[in-house]
């Protein structure tokens, strides 16, 4: 007690490695748990379209509707953790996802999926953005990795459960299939919340010196952040890449389909599938993948360097898809490769907006760069609208696939000296 009468702030004990991970690991559990929200919603679609008859478009929107109220809100809860503690926010966030799910569940009108899934939404971001916000905190020696680990967990958790879930859809209905889904998951996540905690003061290591990452010692409360034109560079960044990526994950379909390519059979190391069932568990994959790989590379290379390197490929991965992706081959190949060089935003920017803005206010300025995910995907109905009037998908991969090249350039010839000036000013201070 003593310490707090002095006026310093009460220091704990170095905690050691095996319990920075085992947070972690609670953290990407968590994680596992709100993926289906997102990525599961695809196979309820056709059975709500056979139920009702409402036409797609008007069902999607409901999916809109989650990703902004997961993204958009993320600022808030994340403020109320770095008050408050990871363990509130998560466990009401495991709460509304569950009573989300169940309104779907019950739901007999549009407006009752579009509530159920805004509910469901705000509470996958609480749990999200906790989830990346503590794995930054925690390890601030292996910020990339950590952020990478953990959001891996959302890209690639939805993998398992595709089989069960569309098995149950097919013999239940997908009304229960909302319900237990969203009961389970739900109630996992409220569990997993009594054992996640934020570190204390001299809990983990200090800030790391390495010449190639760039990180500051001061920390800069939220109103700075949004004050900072660093920051929006990191936004616009954020956006035009995030924007291809979305693009194609929700037209990965379609795509396939305009090409005559998405029932053709194709096998690759013995396996065959229809070329967009194949691609679509490969994107899986691959994006989960990527977000500890290239956060583990940029522990190492640093974070800007790694933005080049990752951007640049995704520019031209999606010019190489619009290249040779009629091939029903090519296709799965090269789709997997532009999945594999854009998840990596999900580890890259919250990293190298904690290195920049430091940790005491991680979560909430993680937060708020995580928002330009909603703002790209409202660019997602523009690139649709594009191919619709000129009958191609033609502009569509070529602005996406420049955006990136612009991106790759802005990380090492704007971002990096910019950053290196922001952090130096900040330690003279």
């Amino acid at each position: 007690m003593t310490d707090a009468v002095h006026g310093a702030a009460p220091t704990a004990a170095r905690v050691s490695d095996a319990y920075r991970w085992t947070q972690l690991a609670i953290g990407v559990g968590a994680m596992v748990m709100i993926a289906n929200y997102q990525y599961g919603w695809t196979f309820f679609v056709p059975d709500i379209q056979k139920k009702f008859g409402w036409d797609r478009a008007s069902i999607q929107w409901a999916f809109t509707l989650f990703v902004l109220f997961e993204t958009w809100l993320v600022p808030v809860e994340g403020w109320f953790v770095d008050k408050y503690g990871p363990k509130i926010v998560v466990l009401i966030g495991g709460i509304l996802c569950a009573v989300g799910w169940a309104i779907n569940a019950q739901a007999t009108t549009l407006n009752g999926f579009y509530l159920g899934m805004i509910i469901a939404g705000i509470g996958a971001g609480g749990v999200y953005g906790t989830c990346v916000g503590n794995a930054l905190k925690w390890f601030p020696d292996k910020r990339g990795l950590a952020a990478g680990i953990t959001a891996a967990g959302f890209g690639a958790g939805s993998a398992l459960t595709v089989a069960p879930i569309q098995a149950m859809i097919k013999d239940s209905g997908f009304q229960t299939t909302f319900l237990y889904f969203g009961l389970g998951q739900g109630i996992i996540i409220v569990i997993l919340a009594f054992f996640l905690f934020a570190p204390k003061a001299g809990q983990v290591p200090a800030v790391t010196q390495n010449a190639n990452i760039i990180q500051t010692r001061r920390n800069y409360a939220p109103t700075e952040v949004i004050r900072h034109p660093i920051f929006w560079l990191m936004y616009f960044m954020f956006v035009i890449v995030g924007a291809g990526g979305l693009m194609v994950t929700a037209n990965l379909k379609p795509i396939a389909a305009d090409w005559k390519i998405d029932n053709v059979p194709v096998t690759l190391m013995a396996v065959t599938m229809t070329a967009v069932t194949f691609a679509a568990t490969i994107d899986r994959v691959l994006n989960g993948l990527t977000r500890p790989f290239f956060g583990w590379i940029s522990d190492m290379i640093g974070r800007e360097n790694t933005m080049f390197i990752a951007f640049g490929m995704e520019g031209l991965g999606i010019w190489a898809l619009y290249m040779w992706g009629q091939d029903p081959l090519w296709f799965v190949l090269l789709s997997g490769f532009v999945f594999f060089a854009w998840g990596e935003i999900y580890s890259l920017f919250p990293s190298t907006c904690t290195d920049t803005f430091g940790s005491k206010f991680a979560t909430t300025n993680a937060g708020l760069l995580y928002t330009a995910k909603g703002t790209a995907a409202l660019l997602v109905p523009v690139a649709n609208y594009m191919q619709q009037s000129s009958g191609t998908w033609d502009s569509v991969f070529l602005i996406a696939a420049g955006a990136n090249i612009l991106a790759s350039l802005l990380a090492i010839a704007v971002l990096k000296p910019w950053r290196k000036v922001v952090v130096s000013k900040a330690q003279a201070v």
